[in-house]
């Protein structure tokens, strides 16, 4: 089984995850009276742009747990670091354009390692850093070298934000408090779970 395809059903099980909870939280809410709404929180995660619930770390808020500073108003809001029991952590995130213009996203965010710049644009270049363990973790690779990132993203128009995400093996099981990093961004304290 490739480190490829195991990507591909996490973000199905993530998918099913999500529908499940929403299905069975709009289940739960029935008292027999057919014109009654779901509660707010259950509209929200239906009415999200992604058509997915919000994660466990979100929050009700919907708050994401981190916010990184970037070149020319560049914004990377992080929504989730889930932790998959194959062996590798999940860094979900939305990248915003707060200019007033067409921002082109920066190639020092694929990384400076050869493998990675020969695939084309990427968020190869993050990192998780396990201050405790005294670790960095680096991007994972497919089998032909290319990262386990949103790839191709060239541009955002301003005002717009694009979904990405980024895999890393897992920290040990106790770790939970690891720094991201992304080059060009602050640095941000965030907590995995699962």
């Amino acid at each position: 089984m490739s480190i490829r395809f195991t990507a591909m059903a996490v973000r199905r099980v993530a998918a099913l995850t999500a529908v499940a909870g929403l299905v069975l939280g709009v289940a739960g809410c029935g008292g027999g009276d057919d014109d009654k709404k779901p509660p707010a929180s259950a509209s929200a995660s239906a009415s999200k742009g992604r058509g997915s619930a919000p994660s466990a770390q979100e929050g009700q808020s919907g708050e994401p747990l981190a916010e990184l500073k970037g070149p020319s108003g560049l914004l990377l809001e992080i929504t989730s670091a889930v932790r998959d029991s194959g062996g590798f952590v999940t860094v979900s995130a939305d990248l915003k354009n707060d200019s007033a213009k067409l921002l082109t996203i920066p190639a020092q965010l694929s990384g400076n390692e050869t493998e990675i710049i020969r695939n084309g644009k990427s968020f190869g270049g993050a990192t998780l850093v396990d201050a405790k363990g005294k670790k960095r973790y680096y991007v994972l690779r497919d089998t032909d070298g290319r990262p386990l990132t949103t790839t191709g993203v060239s541009s955002i128009k301003s005002g717009d934000s694009v979904p990405v995400f980024m895999q890393f093996p897992a920290p040990p099981a106790g770790t939970a408090q690891v720094t991201f990093q992304m080059p060009m961004f602050a640095p941000a304290d965030i907590t995995i779970s699962g």
